[in-house]
C-alpha cells in the first residue's frame, strides 16, 4: 500500500493462537496509530448481499443459516478438514471472500490517510502471505509462539483438538510467517514481556 497511500500501512500476521489479534490491539492503542481488523472485515463481508449470494452458489443452502447470513459454523465444517475436498471448498471460499475483504481494507487505509490524524496504521491480517499481498503493506509483523501454546489457546476458545488441528492445518507454518516477515514479535512469555517488544518495535516503526 505504500505506493497509494502517505501514510506507512503495517500488516500484522500470524497463526491462529499466536497472540496476532492482541498484539495488533496494543500497538494500535498507541497515540495516532489506528487499527484495521482483518477479522472483523472478513466477518461484515459475509454478509454483503454479492458475497452471500457467491457462497450460496457454492456451497448450496447449508452454508445459509434460518436468516438468510451466511452461517459460518457451517461453513467451517465444510472447508476445514483434511480431505482433498475440503481443501478445494477452502481455497473456492477464500477466491469469494479474499478480493471484498483487501477492498475494504484498501477503503479504510484511505478513510484514515484522508482524516489526517494518525502516524501508522495497523492491519490485522490473517492469511497475509497465503493470499499474496504482503507487498502491499510497508512493513510486515509476525507473531510467533510454540505450536503446543498454540493448541492451548485454542482449546480456550472452546476448539477440540481436531478442530485445532485442523485450522492450524490450513495456515502457513508460524516458522514460514516469521521467515518472510520484516520483525517478529514472541508471545510465548508474559503479557508484560510481549508489551516490551510492541514498544521497542512501535519505536522503530515511528522514527
Amino acid at each position: 500500500m505504500s505506493d497509494r497511500t502517505l501514510i506507512p500501512v503495517v500488516g500484522v500476521v500470524g497463526g491462529i493462537g499466536s497472540g496476532k489479534s492482541t498484539v495488533a490491539r496494543w500497538v494500535a492503542a498507541r497515540q495516532n496509530v489506528l487499527l484495521i481488523n482483518g477479522d472483523e472485515v472478513g466477518h461484515a463481508v459475509l454478509t454483503r448481499p454479492g458475497v452471500a449470494e457467491a457462497i450460496r452458489d457454492r456451497f448450496g443452502d447449508p452454508a445459509i443459516g434460518p436468516d438468510g447470513q451466511v452461517d459460518r459454523k457451517a461453513l467451517a465444517g465444510m472447508v476445514f478438514g483434511p480431505t482433498d475436498e475440503q481443501k478445494e471448498a477452502l481455497g473456492d471460499l477464500e477466491r469469494i471472500v479474499h478480493p471484498a475483504v483487501y477492498r475494504a481494507i484498501g477503503a479504510g487505509v484511505r478513510a484514515f490517510e484522508l482524516a489526517g490524524d494518525s502516524r501508522l496504521v495497523v492491519v490485522d491480517v490473517p492469511l497475509l502471505f497465503e493470499t499474496g499481498h504482503a507487498e502491499d503493506f510497508d512493513r510486515v509483523i509476525a507473531t510467533v509462539c510454540a505450536p503446543e501454546v498454540q493448541l492451548e489457546r485454542l482449546r480456550a476458545r472452546g476448539l477440540t483438538d481436531v478442530e485445532a488441528a485442523q485450522r492450524l492445518a490450513a495456515q502457513m507454518p508460524a516458522a514460514g510467517k516469521a521467515a518472510r516477515a520484516d520483525h517478529t514479535i514472541e508471545t510465548g512469555g508474559t503479557f508484560a514481556e510481549t508489551d516490551a517488544q510492541v514498544d521497542r518495535l512501535l519505536t522503530l516503526l515511528l522514527q
